[in-house]
């Protein structure tokens, strides 16, 4: 018994001498990597609250098109009806300039007078049929105008129209597979949600929320065999996903991090290590690529809870796992047109 604690004492000495040998440099190159990693973070909501209002303005053009297209049919039903009334009016000044012309060959022994009338008539309504003549064909032009516009705008449509259901395609995809992740994710840490866990799904993405009981000590980053399994549990699922994103985010709470003789210096470098902590145990003994993985350490500046309570600050001391689908078919297509 007494060797065994002699061994103990002299693993956590070893432990503290060696973590006490981590240069500053590593650490401030470790903040910069998180900073990195969370500007990256911030362009990847932005590129979906981008997605999101670039598929509401293509619906709202294509609403704009689609009204455009509609004044148009009303306007080829008006010039239609307005030649049809033409041509009305054509066929009875025709027939009228006929009944003049044989009045005229059955008076022209007659009456000087009378046929100098009917001349006068006759050459008023060959005028007034010329007019009439004049303004079908502008009428019959303007309905050709106007037809073309038609088929222009409606081709116009149906691009708008097939690029939208390409799109909401593959957002239909997207999400789909952010579904299916949840569910392998919650399927794979049924024991552990509601004790410290807790899986949803938010902007596109798989939120995976620890609790610090679940993983660590206060104010430690060393984890607790619990936290192990269930991380473990986690990383079978992200092996067989390859294609998976994954960002580990480390949060603390608003109380100033006292580090006595730690390395540490303040809540960031807590977070951060957090994070890099829960990285190594994802990969220890797995498959995934390193590449897929991200540390990042927000301190206290990201709580759920901004109430100053125990029970908020408890909410706030937390690691979240957050899981990203691959985005480079939608971006594929975005960039396409």
């Amino acid at each position: 018994m007494k060797r065994s604690i002699f061994y103990i004492l002299g693993f956590i000495a070893l432990v503290i001498f060696s973590i006490s040998c981590v240069s500053a440099k590593k650490f401030s190159s470790l903040q910069d990597t998180s900073k990195h990693f969370m500007n990256e973070r911030d362009a990847f909501k932005t590129d979906n609250i981008g997605l999101e209002m670039q598929n509401k303005e293509l619906k709202a053009r294509l609403a704009k098109l689609q009204k455009e297209a509609d004044t148009v049919q009303k306007e080829i039903t008006s010039a239609q009806n307005e030649r049809d009334k033409a041509v009305d009016e054509y066929n009875k000044m025709s027939t009228k300039y006929t009944e003049l012309q044989n009045a005229q060959e059955d008076l022209i022994k007659g009456n000087v007078k009378e046929t100098q009338k009917l001349l006068a008539d006759l050459q008023t309504a060959q005028a007034n049929l010329q007019k009439k003549e004049d303004l079908l064909r502008q009428l019959g032009q303007n309905l050709d105008t106007k037809k073309a516009s038609l088929d222009e705008l409606t081709f116009e449509l149906e691009k708008k129209n097939a690029r939208l259901a390409e799109l909401e395609k593959i957002l239909d995809a997207q999400k789909k597979i952010v579904q299916d992740l949840k569910s392998k994710v919650s399927e794979a840490l049924l024991g552990f949600e509601n004790n410290g866990l807790t899986v949803t799904m938010k902007n596109g993405k798989v939120y995976v929320s620890l609790d610090e009981k679940l993983l660590f000590k206060s104010a430690s980053w060393d984890m607790d065999a619990n936290g192990k399994n269930a991380l473990k549990k986690l990383a079978g699922v992200l092996e067989k996903n390859p294609d998976i994103q994954i960002m580990i985010e480390g949060h603390t709470d608003n109380v100033p991090y006292n580090p006595g003789n730690s390395q540490l210096k303040d809540n960031w470098d807590l977070s951060v290590k957090r994070s890099t902590t829960v990285i190594r145990v994802l990969l220890e003994g797995s498959n995934i690529d390193p590449k897929r993985l991200t540390a990042a350490g927000r301190s206290q500046y990201s709580p759920v809870d901004d109430h100053n309570t125990n029970e908020a600050r408890q909410k706030n001391r937390r690691t979240e796992i957050i899981l990203t689908p691959d985005l480079t078919e939608l971006y594929n297509l975005i960039n396409k047109y």
